[in-house]
């Protein structure tokens, strides 16, 4: 009887191959498969934003699709690590190629101006966060990552190692470029008396649709694509050797930056379908991070955001007056170089506007690398003790 009733509880152990296939045979779904589906749909959706005329629409289709997968349950874990070092990796390339030597030449005689309204810009960034933090009862770094002007893509990106809430500094990021990007054009057309028609930013780089086999600034794309990964994987490197604050961000940008101020290399910045793709990372990264406790917590802090970016905003139109008037530059140039984020809107406006589009572009870059360099240590300065409350 004992030998029996074994061999009947060892029989019951044994999966049943005429029955149904229970939890231990279903094949589990490829996680890699699964993120390529993903990540298409939401680069499909971007397509769809950029026709239809919204501001940086593939980081926000991405950011919205995320958000949508995390509340329904449909992803419960991060982007892959190393796609999302990767993005990162481009995000800095890009950025470290926006500057040339003829774009710095053409701001040289404004040089000091514009040092000045970039440190104070930055200044009243920070001086906005502080209240923020404290009101909002948020930490003092998602609250200056949020604020500052410029590099949305980068302050999603470094906000994980500067111990910010990634998914508070993203929609205090978008949120303002969104603003920035519909306001920007309206105001240039007011000062300027410009049609606005066809300025409404797309933000993806290219204004018509996409085309799929362009993936690098300039002609030669095999040779672009080639220097593209010498510059990210030696800026990674670089970062990691040098021990920069978010190395896989900050250490390509620098690369980038080398390499394009040598005029040695051929064109490389990610365009096109790629520096889509790469802004369609970046958005899913910070989406799928969100829950609803996240959203109810987001959208109690509105008010108090939305005064802060109109602090914001009112701030830099006042300092782009006296930049206008202490250097002779027409206020609507002015006002284009030293509004707080939106790059991509804000250059259509300056095309539309037949603006300074090299000052613009120069000023916007400049201001840009500068706040990815410096944020890390202002908030290394501004949070740890006072600020242990979760981000």
């Amino acid at each position: 009887m004992a030998q029996t009733s074994v061999r009947q509880r060892e029989h019951a152990r044994e999966p049943s191959h005429g029955s149904s296939p229970g939890p231990s045979n279903c094949r589990a779904p490829n996680p890699a498969g699964r993120w390529a589906l993903i990540i298409a749909g939401s680069y499909a959706a971007g397509l769809v934003a950029s026709v239809l005329g919204v501001p940086s629409p593939y980081l926000l289709a991405s950011l919205l699709a995320g958000i949508v997968l995390a509340l329904s349950g449909g992803v419960r874990e991060r982007l892959p690590g190393p796609v999302n070092r990767s993005s990162q990796a481009l995000v800095g390339a890009l950025m470290g190629s926006h500057l040339t030597p003829s774009a710095l030449m053409s701001a040289a005689p404004a040089a000091l101006p514009l040092t000045a309204v970039t440190a104070a810009t930055i200044a009243l960034s920070v001086a906005v966060a502080w209240p923020l933090a404290r009101r909002g009862r948020i930490s003092r770094p998602s609250a200056v990552l949020g604020m500052m002007p410029g590099g949305s893509a980068a302050s999603v990106a470094s906000a994980d190692e500067l111990k910010a809430d990634a998914r508070l500094v993203a929609f205090i990021q978008y949120l303002r470029v969104g603003l920035v990007a519909t306001t920007a054009p309206l105001v240039a057309h007011w000062i300027s008396g410009a049609s606005p028609a066809g300025s409404t930013g797309g933000g993806s780089g290219h204004p018509a649709g996409p085309d799929l086999f362009h993936f690098v600034a300039g002609p030669d794309q095999v040779t672009g694509l080639l220097t593209l990964a010498a510059v990210a994987a030696a800026g990674v490197w670089a970062g990691r050797r040098l021990r920069l604050p978010t190395p896989a961000l900050i250490g390509p940008m620098l690369a980038g930056l080398v390499a394009t101020m040598s005029g040695v290399v051929p064109p490389f910045a990610p365009a096109g379908a790629l520096q889509d793709i790469v802004f369609v990372l970046v958005g899913l990264d910070v989406g799928v991070r969100f829950s609803r406790e996240a959203v109810r917590r987001v959208w109690r802090l509105l008010p108090s955001i939305l005064a802060g970016m109109a602090a914001v905003c009112l701030g830099c139109a006042g300092l782009a007056w006296i930049f206008a008037k202490a250097t002779g530059t027409p206020v609507i140039d002015a006002y284009l170089a030293t509004t707080p984020g939106g790059i991509n809107a804000v250059l259509a406006a300056a095309v539309t506007s037949h603006g300074n589009v090299a000052l613009v572009s120069t000023v916007q870059s400049l201001r840009l690398l500068v706040v990815v360099l410096i944020t890390p240590t202002i908030i290394r300065r501004l949070a740890s003790p006072p600020t242990r409350r979760s981000g």
